[in-house]
């Protein structure tokens, strides 16, 4: 069995797995924190809406559908000097921190806005016809009644960020995309490259598991 792994050092795969667990919480915690409002911004200045207001939605819809378009490794590298200025450094777990947030926080924001979109008409009219604020609007019925599609929303995104965090690799960002390259394609190590492909198959069906039981969690019957 060791023979089969002779070019694994289990050293460095606890380290990288360590990267990539730190890039993914750091930058998914971080992708909720903005993208979740600007779902719900892009949801509330849309045609019909409380804000409906066509300017800043088209404004806020042009930009999100920019930032999707481009490649995550073409932005990787584009957003390089503002990385360098916000962290200090485009290297490392730091520095793929901010690209892999303006790359998955528009999408989430998507998938924020469509969840919104599913809650039912009648239940915003009726808020709306108790004299609610807009902001009991928000956090007492679209962002309660749409929760369970916000949380498949985050796992999807989740699992985004994990195959962002291993193109990270490509450019120095660290954690098992980094080893995969150097090791298992560049050095031509296949048990590297097999352990590390197998630790994310492993990191992606926990997610996928624990979002789907929250989703059953928080689903009303």
């Amino acid at each position: 069995m060791s023979d089969w792994f002779a070019n694994v050092d289990w050293s460095e795969i606890a380290q990288a797995s360590l990267d990539t667990l730190t890039m993914l919480g750091g930058s998914l915690l971080l992708t909720i924190l903005l993208g979740l409002p600007l779902g719900v911004l892009l949801f509330l200045t849309s045609p019909g809406q409380v804000w409906q207001n066509r300017a800043v939605s088209g404004v806020l819809a042009l930009a999100v559908n920019l930032l999707r378009s481009v490649p995550f490794i073409i932005l990787l590298i584009v957003m390089i000097p503002l990385t360098v200025l916000l962290v200090g450094t485009s290297l490392g777990v730091a520095g793929a921190i901010p690209p892999l947030v303006v790359g998955a926080a528009p999408f989430f924001a998507r998938l924020v806005e469509s969840a919104l979109r599913e809650v039912d008409r009648n239940t915003i009219e009726a808020v709306q016809a108790m004299g609610a604020t807009t902001r009991d609007l928000v956090f007492r019925a679209l962002l309660p009644e749409a929760l369970p599609g916000i949380i498949a929303a985050a796992t999807v995104t989740a699992i985004a960020l994990v195959s962002f965090t291993a193109m990270a690799g490509a450019v120095g960002a660290g954690g098992l995309g980094d080893l995969a390259i150097r090791f298992g394609y560049q050095r031509f190590q296949t048990d590297v490259m097999l352990v590390t492909v197998v630790l994310l198959l492993v990191l992606v069906q926990f997610l996928q598991m624990a979002g789907d039981r929250l989703v059953r969690h928080f689903t009303r019957r």
